[in-house]
This record gives structure tokens, sequence and C-alpha cells, in this order.
């Protein structure tokens, strides 16, 4: 079981002083958060892609080439590159580098993405979205699996017998896909045999296990060994010594964060309530202390079947020491009581509640 963080490197205002902070400071942020990540050992550090105002990191890569130097054992992954406004051999490119200096460390999380201002940004007409994804997938697929490439499609540019290079350090580079519980994303994964996170953001987590059954089912119908792919899972929370303490800090920039969004979406008004209602047992929030957060990772294990979390962390703008706080415990006491908890069902054959 790997346990993680994920980053929108997010510059909404302060809750309580309206400041909003620079993205060149938010970003030197996030790589101190990826340092500390490393060194309380966990597993993997995720960082979205945006392309709007209230976001800082508009390349994943960058940001997480600033940080491979500096950490040792940690992966390094986007969550999400938008592929489908993206060149794929740029992506590629991108992230070999990153395998490059990390020594081996580097993935793709590979999206359609949920934000689309990337796409007029790029010159992409939304009406080709699913489209340009698939074709972007086989492209970027192509290039992993071969150094020279032949390749022709719509949206594109054909290339013809052409190196990509460098080449990652890893072989085949880690490509994942990011999923918001779509059951076409979920069956193209399994088709392909590659690892799959599901964004599980709302309503009861378990409600996710068919969508995980249902991938197996495609990658066993697809010739592939279901007992190698890996399923992970990217959820808000926050982590502090006391539950109430952490809900109360986790609430007001989650609250401005969802309503932000709510507005442009159409959803309805998110308030304390609706918070309250998510960070329960079975809620999609995984607010607490490291008892009450590890707690609900193992049961999300037990009952969905996810061989990754990853804890979403800040949603919004929260004070940077917090952050690094619920960093810290996460890998000092979360990680170890789930990792103690899975290695007791390895032992007895891991039953299901």
């Amino acid at each position: 079981m790997e346990i993680g963080i994920s980053t929108f490197v997010e510059t909404t205002p302060d809750v309580e002083t309206g400041e909003v902070i620079s993205h060149a400071q938010r970003l030197r942020e996030v790589v101190e958060e990826i340092v500390l990540a490393d060194q309380v050992g966990l597993d993997v550090f995720g960082v979205g892609e945006h392309h709007r105002k209230d976001y800082a990191a508009s390349s994943p890569a960058l940001v997480l080439a600033a940080a491979a130097p500096q950490t040792r054992r940690i992966r390094l992954s986007s969550a999400v590159t938008v592929l489908s406004s993206a060149d794929p051999v740029r992506v590629f490119q991108d992230f070999a580098t990153v395998d490059g200096i990390s020594n081996g460390r580097a993935e793709i999380m590979a999206g359609r993405g949920s934000f689309i201002e990337s796409f007029p940004l790029f010159g992409y007409d939304l009406n080709d979205y699913d489209e340009l994804f698939d074709e972007k997938l086989e492209l970027l697929l192509k290039i992993r699996s071969s150094e020279k490439v032949t390749w022709e499609g719509r949206h594109r540019p054909a290339i013809h017998n052409l190196g990509v290079y460098p080449r990652p350090v890893q072989d085949p580079l880690p490509v994942w896909i990011g999923s918001g519980g779509n059951q076409e994303s979920v069956i193209r994964a399994g088709l392909l045999g590659l690892p799959l996170v599901l964004a599980i953001i709302g309503g009861r987590p378990t409600q996710f296990a068919p969508l995980v059954e249902l991938y197996k089912r495609a990658a066993a119908h697809a010739g592939h060994d279901v007992s190698k792919l890996a399923v992970g899972s990217h959820s808000h929370g926050f982590i502090a010594e006391d539950t109430e303490k952490a809900a109360d800090l986790f609430f007001p920039s989650t609250q401005y964060s969802m309503n932000v969004l709510g507005r442009e979406r159409g959803w309805g008004h998110y308030d304390r309530n609706s918070f309250d209602n998510a960070r329960s047992f079975e809620g999609a929030l995984y607010v607490g202390d490291p008892e009450t957060v590890a707690r609900k990772i193992i049961h999300l294990r037990k009952n969905v079947g996810v061989t990754r979390f990853m804890l979403h962390v800040p949603v919004g703008s929260m004070p940077h020491h917090l952050v690094m706080r619920a960093i810290e415990l996460l890998g000092t006491e979360v990680a170890p009581l789930v990792r103690e908890e899975i290695a007791k069902w390895e032992a007895a054959g891991e039953p299901k509640e």
C-alpha cells in the first residue's frame, strides 16, 4: 500500500486575511512539501496541471524536477497531466528528464482534465475532447515503447521514424490513467493494462468498488495479469493532532474553493453541514487525527481495493506550516498504522469486510 500527497498548488486568497501569495512563493513552498514528504517516508507526491490564476503549477514536470535532486526515494508524479491539450512528445521528454534527474522515480498520470482552460490556450476545440485524449494517449504509449516512432493522427502532425529523447531510466516509464469515475476511462485503463487513479472526492468511497471491478474485468478480458495492476485514489483531507482541530482548520479554505468551483459548475452551496457529512467514516473527506484518517484509509483498502492512497492537501490556500505538519503526520503516524494493518492482512490472506 503506497501512501502519498497530491496538490494543485493553489493560490486562492487566505480566507482570514484576504492575502494572495505569489505564484513564485507557492511554487517554492510546494518543493519544500515534496522534500518533507520524502523525509517522512511517504511513497509518492503528485502535482496537478492547471492554467488559471488561482493555481501556480502549469508545468508539473518542472516542479518535480526542482524537487528531484533534493529527494531520495519518493516517486514524483503529475496529478494530472492534461494530455488532451498537450504534446505527447513533449510530455514524454519532460518526464523522462525528471526520471533521469531522480534516477528512476518519475510517473505520468494522464487525464482528460476537468478544468478546460488549457484547450483554448493551446488552440484545441472542446468538441474534440474525447478524441484528443484517445489519440494522444496512443502516441504517448507508442513513444514509451519505442525509441523511434512512426505515427499519424488527426490532431497532431505525423511523425516518420524519428527518435524521442532522452530515454527514461525506467523501462517502461509509468503511465497512470486518472479518472473521475467515468466508466469509459476505467475500461480504457483496464484494456490497456495501465494503472488507474480514481478521484474520490464526493459521495461514499465504497461506491467506487464496482468501478474497480469493472477495471479489473476489462484488464482480464484484454489478457493482462490483474494481480499486477495498481489502483490509486486521490481524496481531499487534512491531519492534525486532534480531529475537531483538523476539521476547523481545513473547513474555511475548503469551503471557499468548493464554492468558487460550485459557482462555475452549477453545484449547490458548500456549507459546514456538507463538510461534516463528508468527513464521517463513510464519507470522502479524510480529515482528523492520525488514527481517524488511518482507519478510513484501511476501510477504503478493504472495501474498494486501492493499492495507493493520495491525500490531496491543501484544498484552497492554507498556511504553509499547517500543510507541512499534515504531511509530517501522514508520513510518521498515519502511514505506519496503515502499513501495519495491511501487513497483518497479508499474513492472514487479506480478508474482506
